[in-house]
């Protein structure tokens, strides 16, 4: 049975700028540098692939694959975020750090469950950081949500929609 996140994993284009980001501003720390020559499949490679420890013990990781072609653009929070939970008061300081440190930094977003706020890190990808609020095990309880019921009418609109079209 699945225990938990180990890590996630996502392509960079430079290993010590994304270090800065994620160690020294986010604060989570360079766990794991690895070097990889050959793939599983055989093909050989020059690929470092990094690891950022969070207080929970699951990590950040991220490929520099100069090799391998990849398209960094700027994510829109929709297409992908990584969401990271800290305190109110972590919520505050960082969104006042990034203010400083000219980091792309949006925010306070009051979601009624959390709050966040949104950077950018030097790949493009959209960093979430949460915190809770009081309601927030009962907001992500699915018999009080009816997450079920919801994911099936939008199911249902989905459906209605695309035969209005055709």
């Amino acid at each position: 049975m699945i225990k938990g996140l180990h890590h996630n994993a996502y392509r960079c284009r430079d290993s010590e700028q994304t270090r800065r980001f994620y160690e020294d501003f986010l604060g989570l720390p360079l766990a794991q540098s690895l070097r990889i020559s050959e793939s599983k499949s055989g093909r050989e490679t020059d690929t470092l692939h990094t690891f950022y420890r969070m207080d929970d013990g699951s990590c950040l990781a991220f490929f520099e694959a100069p090799d391998m072609p990849f398209e960094f653009k700027p994510q829109h929070d929709y297409d992908l975020h990584i969401a990271l939970e800290v305190s109110q008061a972590d919520l505050r300081a960082m969104f006042e750090k990034g203010k400083r440190a000219g980091v792309e930094t949006r925010g306070i977003s009051d979601h009624g469950f959390i709050d966040s706020i949104y950077f950018r890190d030097p790949n493009g990808y959209v960093i979430e950081l949460t915190a809770k609020r009081e309601n927030h095990e009962r907001a992500m309880d699915p018999a009080a949500n009816q997450a079920r019921r919801k994911l099936e009418e939008w199911q249902q609109d989905k459906a209605t929609s695309a035969a209005r079209r055709a």
